[in-house]
């Protein structure tokens, strides 16, 4: 049984794909195929059937799944062991919602850049639910998510602290000389949020409606930055991070209200349960963990 060929075989799993997995490998799609039936060979037992433009695995190949993760997982255990004398070096894949990529990689990615230069760290943008299902199949790395939950089927996570929310409007709103504020004074307004990738929206939601008599009015307006300039063109109220708003509340396009959410949501850093963190992954969590009060500008004066 040949390492490569293992590794192309739970690379197909986590896809359910020859062309997405060679895709990934950055191999030829007819490299993987010979891979995979050379292991096949090998083993004296198809691994996959054939069903017009799509494959599943044959019983033969879903009792190999568990044994492939654990040779992996001690491969990668032992590259890391052994290479501890040396300078971090190689890739680091990283699934991030985008609060996090807009208003927080920036600095670390300046950081790693000046500390590690040898390291290349991979940033992708994902909700959290497919920022989890990455990670969970082992395509990615580590996950960056920002969520109510904190506790995620397969996988460990380090909880990095709260999140705070905060309500915004333009300056001049009815609300903006309000306080208190309560959520009854916001159902009052269009409450403006991103699209369903946001991981707070439910819970949002749950808040606004909660002993409304009439429906709310919730309008799905894009992305974060999409929402900010909606609420700064005054089209509604809008529930935001407040590293996302921080920016345009400091030049006067937006202001914060005396709001308070009953829900909380926390930044967290998540990695498959079961496997060993590389050591780039641990010198990543434990950066995060260390800078997770520090706002990115700062950060990345540190680097400099």
């Amino acid at each position: 049984m040949d390492l490569k060929q293992l590794s192309t075989f739970y690379r197909v799993t986590t896809h359910m794909s020859f062309t997405k997995a060679a895709t990934e490998l950055r191999y030829a799609q007819s490299s993987v195929t010979a891979q995979i039936k050379g292991l096949e060979a090998a083993l004296g037992s198809e691994l996959f059937e054939r069903l017009g433009g799509k494959i599943r695995l044959t019983p033969f190949g879903e009792r190999l799944v568990p044994y492939a993760e654990r040779i992996l997982a001690l491969v990668d255990e032992a590259r890391c062991s052994l290479a501890e004398q040396a300078e971090p070096s190689g890739t680091l894949t990283v699934a991030a919602v985008e609060s996090v990529i807009s208003y927080r990689m920036s600095g670390l990615l300046e950081f790693f850049h000046h500390r590690y230069p040898r390291l290349q760290l991979v940033v992708q943008a994902a909700t959290s639910e497919d920022a989890r299902e990455s990670v969970r199949k082992g395509v990615q790395d580590l996950g960056f998510l920002v969520e109510v939950e904190t506790r995620h089927d397969g996988l460990e996570t380090r909880v990095l602290g709260p999140q705070h929310l905060v309500a915004v409007v333009a300056p001049g709103h009815p609300l903006h000389r309000t306080s208190p504020v309560l959520t009854s004074d916001l159902r009052a307004f269009p409450v403006l949020v991103p699209g369903t990738d946001c991981s707070y929206r439910a819970s949002l939601q749950d808040e606004l409606r909660r002993g409304a008599e009439e429906p709310v009015s919730v309008l799905e307006f894009g992305n974060i930055e999409s929402v900010k300039q909606g609420i700064a063109a005054g089209v509604g109220v809008g529930v935001l991070p407040e590293a996302a708003v921080a920016g345009s509340v400091r030049d006067g396009r937006l202001s914060v209200l005396d709001w308070q959410p009953s829900f909380e949501v926390s930044a967290q850093i998540v990695w498959r349960q079961g496997r060993q963190l590389t050591r780039e992954a641990r010198i990543f969590v434990d950066l995060v963990t260390q800078t997770a009060g520090v706002d990115d500008e700062s950060l990345a004066a540190t680097s400099s």
